[in-house]
């Protein structure tokens, strides 16, 4: 079964196209594929604006963890134009105060050089706790990481920080929408997708066994047949 809607996909913190490498081999049969570029901005609504004025007049959208703030920040701008939304291991919410205190923390390393410090703290929580000696994967992170680089970390999370609740949006989304999460994910946790689940009618939860943050890489098989069915679901 094939479809001609175009298909955008948002990465996440510290993750480029690698993140989705699986999913772009599994779904450009069912129509076009693109990648979000995120690095460039360090507001939420910015960043959506720019993918906006890259994207095709209607297409799915599909955003992990930070790209799902980022889908969230485009249904805000041009919910008209997103037939289709899946939310991959994200949350509604915004930053606690612990939270924000954290992130500035991220910032100071990598503004001081240590990037790598912070990849090397967030590798752990990226991964399902059965996948923390995965060295391979590891190595994705890694490359992630560099390939995004310390500046455009330090735009990415000043936006995170600053982000709106979106739970009052929740209700207001009327298209065909997946909610995906691991079912080992500490960063944003099952319980934080079954409330986007339960805020927005008739959307689709899927709880992935035996996985982490980063599901599109660790569990890809799964991940791939949830979308599927997504953007095939009449």
């Amino acid at each position: 079964m094939t479809s001609s809607l175009p298909l955008v996909l948002v990465p996440g913190l510290l993750c480029s196209a690698r993140l989705y490498a699986a999913q772009v081999t599994a779904l450009w049969p069912h129509g076009q594929v693109a990648i979000a570029d995120h690095r460039r901005d360090s507001d939420m609504a910015a960043i959506a604006a720019s993918i906006l004025a890259d994207a095709p007049d209607r297409f799915a959208l599909a955003g992990l963890s930070m790209g799902g703030y980022i889908a969230f920040a485009m249904m805000r701008l041009a919910p008209e134009r997103i037939a289709r939304l899946a939310l991959l291991d994200t949350s509604a919410r915004p930053d606690l105060p612990e939270q924000a205190a954290g992130r500035e923390k991220f910032i100071s390393l990598a503004e001081a050089g240590k990037l790598s410090e912070v990849v090397e703290t967030l590798i752990p929580r990226f991964l399902h706790r059965s996948r923390h000696n995965d060295e391979p994967l590891k190595t994705e992170v890694r490359a992630m990481a560099e390939e995004t680089g310390a500046a455009a970390f330090v735009r990415q999370t000043r936006a995170i920080m600053a982000r709106p609740d979106s739970r009052p949006l929740l209700s207001s989304i009327r298209c065909q929408t997946l909610v995906l999460v691991g079912e080992g994910d500490e960063l944003t946790t099952p319980e934080m997708a079954k409330e986007i689940a339960g805020g927005i009618a008739g959307s689709t939860l899927t709880v992935v066994p035996d996985c982490g943050h980063l599901s599109t890489m660790e569990k890809p098989d799964a991940v791939n047949a949830a979308l599927k069915a997504w953007l095939t679901r009449a």
